[in-house]
């Protein structure tokens, strides 16, 4: 487990900062509330094994004392980077990115399975859209009763939204609550 060097920071600050915007100083700045000393400190992100994980620097401290073959893991791991190279937020970061989203989606509760299946949302399925969505912005999905369900990107603006046809596709899918079931091997 190392800390990432400054092209890894990059590509996951920008992947992150396209669903958070300027919310994202508060996912680092924020005080730590877990880990096992009284002031565990903030929070930091760690690459382990190709994973990224969001973790207390306390956390992290004890985490140092265990041999890199036999550790798993430490924290939340909010994505993965590729053998390619690229960066890819996992459903893992779901919670994270709803916290401090910029954008959001509602669906209608008829609708809420076929995205938990692994498909894009189209406006037939939309119930509400944050005003300012632009296309290509990270947003999050979420349930009327405000669970969020998912993550995507706005293949419309909101204002097309409103003109497009009742089959278009409006959020383009990433990632849902619903991959713990279809991809739990890979997962872990």
């Amino acid at each position: 487990m190392r800390a990432l060097d400054e092209k890894e920071t990059t590509m996951v600050f920008e992947k992150l900062f396209k669903f958070t915007g300027p919310n994202l100083k508060h996912l680092l700045e924020r005080p730590a509330v877990e880990g096992p000393d009284p002031q565990p400190g903030r929070y930091c992100l760690r690459l382990h094994k190709n994973r990224v994980y969001y973790a207390s620097e306390a956390l992290v401290r004890r985490a140092t004392a265990i041999a890199r073959p036999r550790l798993a893991g430490v924290g939340t791991p909010i994505g993965k980077f590729t053998h390619g190279g690229a960066f890819h937020l996992t459903v893992h970061a779901l919670d994270l990115l709803a916290a401090h989203a910029r954008r959001r989606v509602w669906l209608k509760p008829d609708t809420e399975r076929s995205f938990l299946f692994g498909n894009s949302v189209p406006k037939s399925s939309l119930a509400r859209i944050t005003e300012n969505t632009k296309a290509n912005d990270g947003v999050v999905v979420m349930s009327m009763a405000d669970v969020p369900l998912g993550f995507g990107i706005a293949a419309r603006s909101a204002q097309d939204c409103r003109k497009a046809d009742t089959n278009a596709v409006v959020v383009l899918h990433q990632s849902d609550a619903g991959e713990y079931l279809r991809r739990e091997e890979e997962l872990m």
